[in-house]
């Protein structure tokens, strides 16, 4: 009995780490070098357009408080 017990984990470890050896083959191979690189590109993207339009708002803010734009909800006097 304790054969067959350890014999079920040996095959079950044996699986397990093919599965892991086979994931970590495609993330070194072209495709994954590839998705990596998308995904790297992809976050510096995103990052960009957050600072891009949280800059042009502090702008805005900036050009209120000194007066050097009005306020389009405040009528012209």
């Amino acid at each position: 009995m304790k054969k067959i017990f350890w014999l079920g984990v040996g095959i079950t470890i044996g699986v397990m780490a093919a599965r892991k050896i086979a994931a970590a083959q495609g993330a070194i191979g072209p495709e994954g070098l590839n998705r990596a690189v998308g995904r790297a590109a992809d976050a510096v993207h995103d990052f960009a357009d957050a600072l891009r339009e949280n800059m042009n708002e502090r702008e805005t803010d900036l050009r209120l408080a000194l007066g050097v734009d009005q306020d389009p909800a405040k009528p012209r006097r």
